[in-house]
């Protein structure tokens, strides 16, 4: 079922998000400041290439203060508005029963998005 799931997502709009992730986090790397940013949107932007079979959680090893310190900055620059990104996308989705395990989906990558520091996925 995941792998359905993951094909159908590659196609409705899947690989252009990832693409997405990935040329912001190009961008983000090109100066010395915006690295970990950057890493954060390969992260995300990988997660969000196949998220069915894919799960969040906190990282046991996360840098507290620091990672606290970047999601904040995260979010005030951009996590607010990619999860809302995904919050409306998941909520039009959650409209069909068809279209709920996208919705699922996109509120997982909320989460992910809204603060990335200090998360992995398995």
């Amino acid at each position: 079922m995941n792998l359905i799931g993951n094909i159908i997502w590659l196609i409705f709009g899947g690989f252009a998000v990832f693409v997405e992730y990935m040329i912001g986090g190009l961008l983000l790397c090109l100066t010395i400041v915006g690295i970990p940013f950057g890493l954060q949107c390969f992260k995300i932007g990988l997660f969000t290439l196949l998220p069915f079979g894919q799960q969040v959680r906190e990282a046991p090893q996360a840098s507290g203060c620091l990672s606290l310190v970047f999601n904040i900055i995260w979010i005030v620059v951009a996590g607010f508005w990619i999860a809302l990104t995904h919050l409306f996308f998941g909520i039009l989705l959650a409209i069909t029963i068809i279209g709920l395990p996208f919705a699922q989906q996109h509120f997982k990558l909320m989460r992910l998005s809204f603060a990335p520091f200090g998360k992995e996925f398995y």
